[in-house]
């Protein structure tokens, strides 16, 4: 085995850095400069065009973006804390630098990978694992939610379906759990980690610490799709709250649900919000607005934030 000298270490360690904040910050450009759905000189305009009210109503804005991520660093600070104490403040670099990671990844994978190097090697699978029961408690909030807005569009917009296709995707999901149960003792995923021992972990974890994982994960849902709301209202869109928030949380679902590759995922959103809001003749540009608007509060701001973290980053070596 060849022998890598500490200052080599340090040369990799720093062009890794610099190649993460390059690949991130040249996605932040290359999607605000080539966005086929939405000019982003328009975008400013409208904002300009609000006058001295637009100021105040981006801070309250910013206000709703750091409530978010101060319930998602809450929440990932209590979910760690099952095996280590960490404060506040180690919870936040731990967060913004996985995000600034993750956000040119697919689905925003690196996220899993980024925390784990926040820890020692033999916490690493845990740490996994633990990210997995945060992104699944806000997908269960998500759904829940989510079927709701759903049942209100098909009660009350004429979208065609298939009964076929549900029977289909009804079978589907029953040979995908009985797949899941005959393979619960197989180490598929993580050597050391069958299903059944993954099961077993979740199990392991107190339930208080999981209603909380739950609860601010509510709050969280709770906070992004008023902004959303609020945001629509901003960019001219002249729509009800009772008749906007199923909407939301159908647009939500089903962005949740959609596979995308890290060049698309605004694109799709913004497909799918575009979509949805047609229904209750919501303009293109009031939508893709609020779609750009959120992107860059709650995922390009943080990523800016993160950037700090990921430059002063050390690797964990034990």
């Amino acid at each position: 085995m060849i022998a890598v000298s500490h200052k080599a270490k340090q040369y990799l360690l720093a062009a890794a850095k610099v190649l993460v904040l390059a690949v991130t910050f040249g996605y932040i450009f290359y999607k605000l400069k080539n966005n086929p759905s939405l000019d982003f000189g328009a975008f400013t305009a409208t904002i300009f065009s609000k006058g001295n009210v637009s100021g105040y109503l981006l801070l309250l804005f910013l206000g709703l973006a750091v409530a978010n991520w101060y319930f998602e660093i809450l929440k990932w600070k209590i979910l760690v804390s099952t095996f280590e104490k960490i404060n506040f403040k180690t919870a936040l670099k731990q967060s913004l630098a996985s995000l600034t990671v993750s956000l040119a990844t697919p689905n925003r994978i690196g996220e899993y990978g980024a925390k784990a190097l926040f820890f020692e090697s033999r916490k690493r699978k845990k740490i996994l694992l633990l990210n997995f029961l945060s992104s699944g408690a806000q997908m269960l909030v998500t759904s829940f939610f989510g079927i709701f807005g759903l049942l209100y569009l098909f009660q009350n917009f004429n979208i065609p379906y298939s009964v076929t296709t549900l029977c289909y995707f009804g079978i589907g999901v029953i040979l995908l759990l009985a797949v899941a149960y005959y393979f619960k003792e197989k180490e598929l995923l993580m050597k050391g980690f069958s299903m059944a021992k993954t099961i077993r972990f979740f199990r392991s974890i107190p339930f208080k610490i999981k209603f909380k994982t739950v609860l601010f994960s509510s709050f969280r849902y709770v906070i992004f799709s008023g902004m959303f709301y609020g945001m629509l209202l901003f960019f001219g869109a002249k729509i009800s709250f009772i008749e906007a928030i199923p909407l939301i949380f159908a647009m939500y679902l089903l962005v949740s649900v959609l596979p995308t590759l890290f060049i698309f995922d605004v694109v799709i959103r913004g497909g799918v919000a575009v979509w949805l809001f047609s229904f209750a003749g919501i303009p293109e540009l009031s939508v893709l607005s609020t779609v750009l608007a959120m992107w860059l509060l709650n995922f390009v701001l943080p990523s800016l934030l993160g950037s700090f973290f990921v430059l002063t980053y050390q690797p964990i070596t034990r």
